[in-house]
């Protein structure tokens, strides 16, 4: 077991959050998901209960925690700063993706999970703080009414993009990244 004395509960929750996803993808995002990726990480099943006491969306919320956090970590601020703002935009978004490629499932089930009626309002939250880093990541500064249309507009966009992801066979989703070049081609004709 890993030691637990000096871990908090958020640091719990994001040592087993790629577990989760791994075990969503066969068992759904449940108690055995869980249980199975507090034993993959070497954690007391009876911390990670604790640590995921908040049920099925707080496990989903750590992995998208998770997977914004390898996103922003594959695209530190010097590898954007040569780039358009569009360029910066396209490159975290097919970041992202990219990092749940391996977890279309667990994706698409926790999608399923979050477009339940008592989850819309957690699911726009997440899709938000999803949205609002990858403006942040991309060096947008905007505190006036840009700083909402510009998230509205790209969690449009990325809601969208998923839904064309969660299907594509293609070539290094090369469908997917097409769609997203298209919506953000229309997206600049109103710029």
């Amino acid at each position: 077991m890993t030691d637990m004395t000096d871990m908090t509960l958020e640091e719990v929750r994001a040592a087993l959050a790629p577990g989760l996803a791994t075990n969503a993808a066969f068992d759904g995002w449940g108690d055995t998901a869980r249980d199975m990726a507090a034993e993959m990480a070497g954690i007391d099943p009876d911390i990670a209960r604790l640590a995921f006491e908040g049920g099925t969306v707080t496990m989903i919320d750590a992995w998208f925690a998770h997977i914004d956090a390898a996103m922003t970590a594959a695209l530190p601020p010097e590898a954007l700063a040569a780039m358009k703002i569009r360029a910066r935009i396209t490159v975290l978004v097919e970041a992202r993706l990219a990092t749940m490629a391996p977890e279309r499932e667990a994706l698409r089930r926790a999608l399923a999970i979050l477009a339940l009626p008592q989850h819309v309002a957690r699911a726009t939250t997440l899709g938000w703080r999803s949205v609002d880093l990858i403006w942040r990541a991309a060096g947008d500064t905007a505190v006036d009414y840009n700083h909402y249309t510009k998230r509205a507009i790209l969690l449009a966009v990325y809601a969208a993009t998923v839904t064309v992801f969660l299907d594509d066979d293609s070539e290094g989703h090369a469908d997917t990244r097409a769609f997203l070049s298209r919506r953000i081609d229309g997206i600049m004709r109103f710029e």
